[in-house]
């Protein structure tokens, strides 16, 4: 299994979603995560993260609210957000990106 460090370390952009089970918005950020990866395929990889399940990672990165947004990309955080959004706006962030 790769590890946080491995999944971020990609030459392709990886957007990272930290959630919890328990968070209205987080849930509602599941379509739209989806029609975003419809959209850029393998252009974009997404990955979700349970801050409940993994304390550590909320830590290292400072995440204080759900959901946090992140795009990594060779290992370098090169933007972060916290709040949900629509796959049209994170689609216009993540070709910034590309």
């Amino acid at each position: 299994m790769e590890t946080f460090a491995d999944l971020i370390s990609s030459s392709v952009p990886v957007l990272v979603d930290i959630y919890a089970e328990w968070c209205a918005p987080c849930r509602a950020m599941a379509p739209a995560l989806k029609q975003l990866k419809d959209i850029q395929g393998d252009n974009l990889r997404i990955i979700k993260i349970n801050i409940d399940k993994n304390p550590q990672i909320a830590q290292q990165y400072a995440v204080h609210s759900v959901p946090t947004l992140m795009i990594f990309k060779d290992g370098k955080q090169l933007w972060r957000q916290s709040g949900a959004m629509s796959a049209h706006e994170l689609n216009k962030i993540v070709e910034q990106f590309k």
